[in-house]
């Protein structure tokens, strides 16, 4: 150590290399270390904070160090194929980075564990400041790693590491916006017709449906969740099959938008006027649909890009020594057009 404490004395300021050097670990764990991160242990940060003092390293060179190794990259992670979620989750995370201060290097790894492996080490080799991992459906996802280099932020999908940062859509809160929406202008017999029930999405907007309505002092129409799948079939089915028991409906929440557009097209094939007889409300607000729509459905929008601009910010956060854990929920927000009211 007399040697690294001489340089010291040479008046050169210590980096968070030296420090790593010292205390014989790598640069990142030393940063977890002294940001006082998990997965790193008692021992260990005790040696980094002993090289640390050793060298005067204080905070704010620790932020200089840090900020001297950046390359000014950001790498997005996706499984989604469409591109549906991880291009609004890019364009939110890319505004809030500023044009020309930070660029995302998009990789998509078509839900394939291998070739997401070999994505991230790419981006790993290209020195990317952190990483945003955006799953293809709002289900628990395995994390990439406890000991990677840089800091990660999960978004939509969170991650079954419970040490992880993970950014979720709250579709229970935005499943209870669709039924207020619905109650609000005037519906009382509102049935539920829903997607694949492994998803965590379709059980989260029943729920929160079903809480909304009970504390309405409403019942649910129909008696039961149609849950099925996320096509247009499935909605043109499943409301074959409700109006085939019960007539007493004047509302349905669809699950998701293409869902939605199955409902809208069975209740035209009956007779059944939309808003007039029947309102119908979607979830995701995939403009594909919605716009495209007779009428133009409402819908709830999961705010995707709001979603990748807070995981741009919980990154850069992370960053400058602020590492949080655990999963955030954001608040989804209500798009009316004219399948529930005349605007």
């Amino acid at each position: 150590m007399a040697r690294h404490d001489a340089q010291r004395s040479n008046g050169r300021t210590a980096t968070l290399e030296d420090v790593a050097r010292l205390a014989g670990v790598s640069i990142a764990t030393a940063s977890k270390a002294l940001n006082g991160r998990a997965h790193v242990s008692p021992a260990t940060r005790a040696v980094v904070l002993e090289a640390a003092e050793r060298l005067s390293y204080s905070p704010n060179a620790l932020a200089q160090g840090l900020r001297a190794l950046r390359t000014g990259i950001v790498g997005l992670l996706t499984s989604d194929l469409e591109g549906r979620l991880s291009i609004p989750i890019l364009m939110g995370a890319e505004d809030a980075f500023g044009a020309g201060r930070t660029s995302v290097l998009l990789c998509d790894a078509r839900g394939d564990s291998i070739r997401e492996a070999h994505h991230l080490q790419t981006l790993l080799s290209r020195r990317v400041d952190g990483l945003i991992v955006v799953g293809a459906r709002p289900d628990p996802r395995p994390s990439v790693g406890r000991d990677l280099p840089v800091p990660v932020v999960y978004a939509y999908a969170p991650s079954e590491d419970p040490a992880d940062l993970s950014l979720v859509s709250d579709n229970v809160s935005g499943a209870r916006l669709a039924i207020q929406h619905l109650i609000e202008v005037g519906r009382r017999s509102i049935a539920h017709i829903t997607g694949d029930p492994t998803y965590g999405a379709a059980q989260d907007r029943a729920a929160g449906a079903l809480a909304e309505l009970a504390e309405q002092g409403l019942e649910l129409a129909g008696g039961r969740v149609y849950f099925g799948s996320w096509s247009e079939a499935w909605g043109r089915n499943a409301t074959k099959m409700l109006l085939s028991q019960t007539r007493e409906i004047d509302a349905v929440f669809a699950g998701s938008d293409q869902i939605a557009r199955g409902v809208i097209d069975t209740l035209h094939a009956a007779g059944l006027e939309v808003p007039g007889d029947i309102a119908v409300i979607g979830f995701d607000n995939w403009e594909i649909f919605t716009t495209s729509s007779r009428p133009p459905l409402s819908s709830i929008d999961m705010n995707l890009e709001i979603l990748g601009r807070v995981a741009a910010e919980r990154l850069s956060a992370a960053l400058s020594g602020d590492l949080r854990a655990g999963v955030e929920s954001l608040p989804c927000r209500l798009v009316p057009r004219e399948s529930t009211t005349s605007v």
